[in-house]
């Protein structure tokens, strides 16, 4: 039996590359093949690569596409091409290996050739990758919250962040939520980060006590607004600028601008609109390389809440316990536990 297999034409550095797309007619959503989402990549190339060029790469892949079994690949792929590389990186636990970096558009093709629907690209750039280059803080809604409590809570965290002399940017999460990044000089380590961002998430918290919440245990959000501090540690990603989501209809996670963030209809970007929006309106994150800023300010208020007695907040489940954190215990165990 003939393959069904296509080659696709990709601007390469030095000219197209071909890369082969087997299976090319496999619905990775209803409606939307292997060969669609290879045509987006190709389409969405340059403004995809800016969030995940020079970085270490996770991939989310779907072998049968949405519906069926997904993985998370960190070690790269099997049968990679030539023009890749990689780099290793150290885990949670200690444990290094390789991971796959993506510096051009075939490489991010040859990804969805192995099924690869969502990019997570580390936080990091491959010449330090124990030094963070860029702050993530994701808005994650509780049930109850509309878009408009979560655009509201965006601006604010916009604003202490120029605050901080650091320039923010919002891109939709592809979901519910709104995710905000800036960048930063990679002179402090992941800890370092992470105690800037804490600092960040506190006082959003004191300004909107009633709209948002640093809680971890779920069960003490009530209807607030999440604001996950935990995405910028070693090893925790979220979906990359432009990359598509395993959602019904195809969503991807896209930038927008401020000016317009609150037209913003989660529905309007897809794997279908976006390359337009991208040739009409441009990358609304053009610019987020040449707005690098610093973590001094958000460190003085790291220190000034541990004077006043605030220290570590809980670490994701997969890290070993970190000096200075609280005991990994649900509230309402731990209620139980002391009642017993």
């Amino acid at each position: 039996m003939a393959s069904s297999a296509r080659m696709l034409d990709v601007p390469g550095p030095d000219g197209d590359r071909q890369v082969r797309i087997s299976s090319p007619e496999r619905e990775m959503w209803p409606g939307i093949t292997k060969w669609d989402l290879a045509s987006y990549t190709v389409a969405a190339g340059p403004a995809l690569l800016r969030g995940l060029g020079d970085r270490p790469v996770t991939l989310q892949r779907f072998p049968a596409g949405v519906g069926g079994e997904e993985f998370f690949s960190k070690n790269p792929p099997r049968g990679a091409p030539e023009w890749s590389r990689t780099v290793m990186c150290t885990y949670p636990s200690g444990r290094k290996h390789p991971q796959l970096v993506i510096d051009e558009v075939a490489t991010a093709v040859w990804a969805v050739q192995m099924n690869t629907i969502t990019f997570h690209p580390w936080p990091v750039r491959t010449a330090n990758t124990d030094n963070p280059d860029e702050l993530r803080i994701d808005l994650d809604p509780q049930p109850g919250r509309t878009f408009a409590d979560i655009v509201e809570a965006a601006r604010a965290l916009g604003d202490l962040l120029r605050e901080l002399d650091l320039t923010p940017w919002v891109k939709t999460s592809g979901s519910r939520g709104l995710h905000v990044y800036s960048r930063i000089a990679p002179d402090l380590e992941f800890l370092d980060v992470r105690h800037g961002v804490i600092a960040i998430a506190r006082e959003l918290e004191r300004r909107l006590p009633d709209l948002v919440t640093t809680a971890w245990w779920k069960e003490e959000r009530g209807e607030k607004i999440f604001v996950d501090f935990n995405q910028v540690n070693r090893d925790r990603t979220i979906a990359s600028a432009y990359s598509p989501r395993p959602l019904p209809g195809a969503p991807v996670s896209m930038p927008v601008r401020w000016e317009d963030l609150d037209e913003v209809t989660m529905s309007d970007f897809t794997v279908r609109t976006v390359p337009d929006l991208l040739t009409s309106s441009g990358d609304a994150w053009a610019g987020i390389d040449e707005a690098v800023g610093h973590l001094e300010p958000a460190l003085a208020m790291w220190q000034a809440d541990v004077d006043r007695g605030l220290g570590e907040l809980p670490f994701p489940p997969e890290y070993p316990k970190m000096p200075g954190e609280p005991r990994r215990v649900q509230p309402s165990r731990k209620r139980r536990d002391s009642n017993e």
